[in-house]
Order: structure tokens, then sequence, then C-alpha cells
């Protein structure tokens, strides 16, 4: 190489070492993804929750689970009454939410599915532990079966309900109640005394429409205070909301078997899987006692349980079913799939707006806001000291059984 090529090799070098330096530089890094943010949940129209078609020989279960967000005004009685649930039916399915000041936005469960009772599918079935009624039409041949059901309220803690079954003695529209002596003894004793009858009108606590039972004084009816129901707050009545005692009043006639069954658990069949609903023990149920949970966990788990889950081909679940019964929610789950939690079955719920829902037998204008001092009023309306005595109706139908006598009139009702 002469002199003027080695010259030039050694100027073009450090330009040729510059731009390699360049290249060896670190490139700068990529801007990180976009976050996406997943849709947020349809919200759905809501629908109505008090009448239902199924086959008996399939299901046990009706309705659907849904999700509701609080309003800016909404106490929880608001929410139950809209949305055709009782006030305990609502605070038992949503523990720890304030029942006057739950928060608006805050999501709601409302429990509107519902394993059906262990009894007939005939007439008037009431499951006192439910607070809830179910009504099944007579159903013809190759036709589906109808229920209808709604909340209920029922007696306080020593003016209990009787169970058993019994019958519709009589129908009354605008009734006059005829207010017990006890019930008459105990207001006039906390400085409210009461007429010997009340006519029809804002201030009877039968509503406008009452059905007579066979057991003397008790009766199905309507209310003049609808946010009692949901709740122990008659004198052993069972009381409907007013929009769901006018329908009922009309398609029940009198003859109509009533069978009144207290069921803390229900266990149910939707094809092949197994559902379970539980309510808390009523207080004052004797199988509260001890350890009588337990016991009637165990009993409803029979031998007869194990044999069908055979027969489907599945089987229970039970650390999930101990779960759900060491803190009874009143919300209905799936017991014989594998990996289900309550919080799963939350999470994949239905959501719905908080508005009446369509097809509602309520109008929703004569929503009843209420305070916690009405409330309170309410369930110290009858003291537990003034115990009646409670009717001792048949536990099994009879020929001639006593609990279809109609009700003395000189006796009084409850209500």
């Amino acid at each position: 190489m002469n002199a003027h090529n080695l010259l030039r090799s050694a100027a073009v070098l450090p330009v040729i070492l510059l731009a390699g330096c360049q290249f060896m530089q670190r490139q700068p890094e990529a801007p990180p993804p976009a976050v996406v943010e997943p849709p947020p949940p349809v919200v759905y129209a809501p629908t109505a929750t008090h009448r239902f078609q199924f086959d008996p020989a399939t299901t046990e279960v009706v309705g659907h689970l849904q999700l509701t967000k609080v309003g800016p005004e909404d106490t929880m009685s608001d929410i139950a009454r809209r949305f055709n649930l009782g006030y305990e039916e609502v605070l038992r399915a949503n523990p720890g939410v304030d029942p006057w000041l739950p928060g608006a936005g805050r999501e709601i469960v409302l429990p509107t599915r519902f394993v059906l009772p262990d009894a007939p599918y005939e007439g008037l079935v009431v499951n006192l532990a439910a607070l809830r009624v179910y009504y099944f039409p007579k159903r013809k041949e190759g036709e589906l079966q109808t229920v209808y059901t709604f909340p209920i309220g029922i007696g306080k803690v020593g003016w209990q309900t009787p169970e058993g079954v019994t019958k519709i003695v009589s129908k009354r529209r605008d009734p006059v109640w005829t207010v017990p002596a006890s019930v008459r003894a105990e207001h006039k004793k906390n400085g409210d005394p009461l007429p010997a009858r009340v006519g029809p009108g804002p201030d009877n606590p039968l509503g406008a429409f009452a059905m007579n039972l066979g057991w003397p004084s008790y009766l199905v009816h309507g209310t003049n205070k609808p946010y009692g129901v949901g709740m122990r707050s008659s004198h052993g009545c069972v009381r409907l909301y007013p929009e769901d005692i006018a329908p009922l009043f009309h398609m029940m006639s009198v003859g109509t078997k009533v069978t009144v069954v207290n069921q803390p658990i229900a266990f149910g069949w939707e094809g092949d899987a197994l559902h379970m609903q539980i309510f808390p023990i009523l207080e004052d149920d004797p199988r509260q006692q001890g350890d009588g949970a337990q016991k009637l966990l165990n009993e409803a788990l029979t031998v007869h349980m194990e044999k069908r889950l055979k027969q489907h081909g599945v089987a229970a679940d039970l650390d999930l079913i101990k779960s759900i019964a060491a803190a009874p929610r009143g919300i209905t789950v799936p017991v014989s799939k594998q990996g289900v939690t309550v919080d799963a079955v939350l999470a994949s719920t239905r959501r719905v707006e908080n508005q009446l829902p369509a097809g509602s037998m309520w109008d929703g204008k004569k929503e009843l806001r209420v305070t916690a001092a009405e409330f309170e009023a309410l369930l110290a309306d009858v003291p537990e000291v003034a115990k009646p005595t409670p009717a001792k109706p048949a536990a099994k139908p009879a020929a001639k059984p006593a609990s279809t006598t109609p009700a003395p009139k000189a006796g009084g009702t409850t209500s």
C-alpha cells in the first residue's frame, strides 16, 4: 500500500469506529402497551320474579340471582319492596351493609333465585324460615307447573305462626279486624288503647284483603305497614305486601290447601346439579339449641339424598355446604359442581338496573320510606311478655281435622 492510500485509510478508520459506536449504543425502549380496561359489565333491565313456570320432573329451583346498585336515597327497605323481596331477605344476602345508609353506588345482591320447599306442589305453601310463600295453582296434564312466590311477615317470638296443614275457610275484602283481648290489654298497658273492632281503611292492620285459615284466629292478609313484610312482625298471621295479597286473594278459593313448614335448609335439583339455599334458624325454633344446626344439616344430607346424588352421577361438595351453613345468606348455590364458591357465583351474576321491574304488580308510587325509629316501633308493637296460646294444628291432614274449623267470631283475629 502506498503512502497516499495508507494516509487515506487512517483518515477513514475513526469515522468507521465512530459509526460503529453509534450502532452499539442502547436503543430507546418501546413504550409499554396501553392498559386496556375491561369493558363494564352489561346491565340489564330487571324482570319481575314473582311468577315462574317449570317442569317438576327436571327442576326444583326457580328464578335467577341478580345484582343492582344502591340509589342515592335508597334504604334496604326501599330496595326490598322494589324487587318484591322481604326486608330480612335483602339484609341477610348482604351482611355488613347498613340498612339505612347502604351507600349510593354499592352493589347489592338480590336473592331472587329460590329452592322450592320440600312439600307437595299444591295450594299455598309457607316456609317460615325463608319468610316466603309459594302458591301452586292446579296443573293441567301436559302443562308446565306454575308457581307464584311472595315475601311474607310472620309471627314474632311469642306469637309463632303455627306449622301443619289447613285450608282457606273464608275470604273477606275490606275486612273488619276484631281485636283479640290479649292484644287490647297489652296496647292499653303501653298507653296505646285499641278499640274492640277496627273498620276498613288505612288504620286497619289487615289491609284490604284477608283470608281466614282453618286454625282459629289465624289469617293470610295484607297490611297497612308494608315495611314489616319480610320480618317477624305479626301476631302470628301471614301478612303480604298490598300488591301481593290482591292477586293471591283472587286466585285462591275457599277450600284451598295451606301447608306451613319450617325448613331452614333447602336442597333442590336443576337438571343434574344439586342446589342449596339455607336460612338462619328462627330464634325460637327448639332445633336451634345446642348442636341443632348441625343435626338439621345431617338430616338434610340423608341416605335418600346420597342415592339421588349417585343417580345423577355427581357428588356434593361437603366443604362448600359447611361453609354456606356457617354463614347462611339465603343465596342459592350449586353444591355439586367442582370449584364453585359463593364469590364465584356472585361474580357471574346478572346485573340489573335499580328500577321497578317490568311486569311488577306494584306501581312504585306508594313507596313508603320509613325511619329506624318506625321500625323499632313496629317491632315493639307486641311485647314478648304477652304470649297468646297458639293454635294447635294437626300435624297431618285427617278426615275431619280440627284445623279446618272456621275461626270463631267472638275470639278475634290476630294480625
